[in-house]
């Protein structure tokens, strides 16, 4: 089977499986926080589309790590819901604490509501991602659902983490190199190295199996974020889908950036000056390739995949549900300069 046979019947299951979970929340609710959910999640009828209810792609890999670890992939339904749904907690959160108007082509929570109803929703989120996981008892041993339950939590924790680092670091001009990978860890490996760990722990996997499943889903994170950096300089919005915005006008506190305050040449002497306009984006992006930072960006991008890629192979998946994993690797990684 091809990754594309795997989504199109596990994804359809997952979406039953998120309705379900946040239809939970009608139990609760006497007035309209359900449709404060509902929309985030892409199912009202304001402007949906399939690209409002975004890729699900942390769910399918619970469910594809599950299978490929020799599990019953259905019974990793509830920690899939419980992912899916920390992701979208954290975007709404995220939302507030960026100031973004618009995700996925649509208002966010906060800007077509407000902002403490959009931190209310947020909380309604977090909270129903741990009651889905809860389901595991009925489905594995107590044993299985407590270390799932806990892992689940320790990834909040690091996720959090990540994006408190992500907050402070934007008022500060100067921070060394090494100061990137505790952000990053947490933002965005923590929560991909959960999926692919909780998929082993479904089907009762060993230590190890649980490891490098693991391993793979950090290496896979920390690659596809050192390649968003390098694309949220010279990618091209029009092929790549990101903002049309670029890290050296935000000041983002990007790899690439970070390698370019090291060197500490030309580039560096600019970024002190102060806020970098539209008319100066090619020749900063010029000055900041030229001394190595593109190329630094995308080695290590490389590295990560290629760790990634041996990760898995060491986990010895089952072939077929194996090389989706794979296909999928490759999927998020193959982005648009």
């Amino acid at each position: 089977m091809t990754l594309e046979n795997y989504a199109n019947v596990m994804l359809p299951v997952i979406e039953e499986e998120l309705f379900k979970t946040v239809g939970w929340m009608k139990n609760y609710d006497s007035g309209d926080l359900y449709d404060l959910l509902a929309f985030h999640m892409g199912w009202s009828a304001y402007n949906d589309s399939p690209a409002t209810k975004g890729k699900r792609i942390r769910p399918l890999m619970v469910t594809l790590c599950t299978a490929a670890a020799g599990g019953e992939w259905r019974n990793a339904l509830p920690v899939a819901a419980g992912v899916e749904l920390i992701h979208n907690f954290s975007l709404i959160h995220d939302d507030i604490e960026d100031n973004s108007p618009l995700r996925r082509g649509r208002p966010t929570l906060w800007k077509k509501w407000n902002i403490p109803l959009a931190i209310n929703a947020g909380d309604a989120m977090f909270t129903l991602a741990h009651l889905a996981v809860l389901q595991l008892e009925n489905i594995v041993s107590k044993t299985i659902a407590l270390q799932a339950i806990q892992l689940l939590h320790e990834t909040c924790l690091r996720l959090t983490s990540g994006q408190h680092l992500d907050i402070t670091y934007e008022n500060r001009d100067f921070l060394e190199l090494e100061a990137y990978w505790p952000m990053v860890q947490g933002k965005t490996a923590a929560l991909l190295a959960a999926c692919t760990e909780l998929g082993p722990l479904i089907a009762d996997s060993d230590q190890g199996t649980r490891a490098a499943f693991r391993e793979f889903g950090y290496a896979l994170g920390l690659a596809f974020q050192a390649l968003d950096d390098l694309l949220g300089i010279w990618g091209d919005s029009a092929l790549t889908g990101k903002s049309a915005e670029s890290d050296l006008i935000t000041r983002k506190k990007s790899l690439p950036i970070l390698y370019g305050l090291s060197v500490n040449g030309k580039f560096a002497s600019r970024w002190r000056q102060g806020s970098i306009s539209t008319t100066e984006l090619r020749e900063v992006a010029g000055l900041l390739e030229g001394e190595g930072a593109r190329e630094y960006t995308q080695k290590i991008a490389d590295q990560y995949t290629t760790r990634a890629l041996n990760m898995l192979s060491a986990a010895h998946p089952e072939p077929k549900a194996g090389s989706a994993l794979q296909e999928l690797a490759h999927q998020l990684l193959k982005r648009r300069s």
